[in-house]
């Protein structure tokens, strides 16, 4: 069994698990704007503090290439974290996401501002989160979506539960299967990626 997955693929919870994205297919060709989490779900959820109290976090490359794929595509990104910036905004930077927002105490207050800012609603929008201050938003979202190791009430009021853990690759697999979802996957993977890999 793969490091970045917690389940074979000869598991029936493997299974069970697709046929949640099977039945979210629709739902996932209408998303306009996707949000995320960010500690658990583009990290694995550690930090690292270094001698100068400066907190230092992981990302995964991977998970980088398939939000600009998104983002090429018309995705709109979102990043919605009670964590601290430093690190997540330096990433967000990095990849372009102009809508970062950390320190979040009410995260149900900064989506629906986020949602009239730009004009979209319930139907269009899909968050990722892995803990329990992520459930908040559930009436907010067409779709609430979790990382493999996502803390079980979450998962199990999750729409449907990537194969994926945080920090290792879950956003690279919900890029890919949202940009199926849309039609857009394979001629992606037909012409191939020309930008650097962040």
């Amino acid at each position: 069994m793969s490091g970045t997955t917690l389940i074979s693929r000869t598991h029936p919870r493997y299974w069970n698990r697709e046929l949640q994205w099977r039945l979210q297919w629709k739902a996932l060709a209408s998303i306009d704007l996707l949000v995320m989490d960010v500690d658990g779900v583009l990290t694995d959820g550690g930090l690292w503090l270094d001698a100068h109290g400066e907190l230092q976090k992981r990302f995964d490359v991977r998970d980088g290439l398939g939000l600009r794929l998104l983002q090429q595509e018309g995705l709109t990104l979102a990043l919605l974290s009670g964590g601290k910036g430093g690190a997540t905004e330096a990433r967000a930077k990095q990849l372009g996401i102009q809508h970062c927002f950390v320190g979040i105490k009410d995260k149900t207050a900064a989506l629906a501002e986020l949602q009239q800012q730009l004009n979209l609603s319930q139907l269009n929008t899909a968050f990722v989160g892995d803990d329990l201050n992520d459930l908040i938003v559930r009436p907010l979202v067409k779709l609430l979506l979790a990382p493999a190791d996502a803390c079980r009430p979450l998962r199990s009021q999750a729409d449907a539960v990537l194969q994926r853990r945080g920090g290792h690759g879950a956003v690279r697999e919900l890029a890919e299967r949202l940009l199926k979802a849309r039609g857009q996957w394979h001629q992606l993977r037909k012409k191939g990626w020309k930008e650097r890999n962040d």
